[in-house]
């Protein structure tokens, strides 16, 4: 699904979370999120920090792009602003051709090693955390970090069926936003028991 607010994406996690007797994740006021319990066992949007690890680091290797580390991307690699997309995207991809002007079925192209598909291409993602430029004071990145509990947008992570530079194909490419966009959707996440 695309065009959809964070805070759809979050109260979808929430209505998931109660189909299956979980504690939500997400503290809801009317259609609005106004933070989150993080002992909850409910589903929840993962972290920046949860989406970087599980698409670049493949066993010891840390992957600079979807498909390995080198430009351009290997053919049938994933969605990203291609040939057939030049029609509707300023900056594609030359000698690319993934098929799809706009967004694939999921699970068109190969999953990443860990066995998830379009980690990049196919569409953006909306993460748990605000976006957020302040280094931390120490240089400590923290252990599964949350984010900031407040701000003003969400993170979106990984590249889309609208991206062609070498930035925006990168894993550790990162946007924000707050309002639906035709080329971001979701995926959930949960903390082991």
């Amino acid at each position: 699904v695309v065009n959809i607010t964070w805070d759809q994406a979050a109260l979808y996690c929430n209505w998931l979370s109660k189909q299956e007797n979980l504690t939500a994740f997400y503290l809801e006021s009317g259609d609005k999120i106004t933070g989150f319990n993080a002992n909850a066992d409910g589903y929840r949007l993962p972290t920046e920090a949860e989406w970087e690890w599980s698409a670049r680091n493949q066993g010891t290797e840390q992957l600079k792009y979807p498909w390995g580390n080198e430009m351009p991307p290997k053919e049938k690699s994933g969605n990203y602003a291609d040939i057939s997309a030049a029609p509707i995207i300023g900056k594609i991809i030359n000698n690319y051709n993934d098929n799809h002007m706009v967004s694939a079925p999921v699970g068109s192209y190969t999953p990443n090693s860990k066995g998830l598909y379009d980690m990049g291409g196919n569409v953006s993602e909306w993460v748990h955390d605000y976006y957020d430029i302040t280094a931390s004071s120490n240089g400590d990145a923290g252990t599964d970090p949350l984010g900031s509990e407040t701000g003003e947008h969400h993170v979106i992570k990984g590249s889309s069926w609208a991206h062609g530079t070498v930035t925006e194909l990168r894993l550790s490419y990162r946007d924000y936003g707050s309002e639906p966009k035709t080329d971001v959707g979701f995926r959930i996440a949960r903390y082991l028991q």
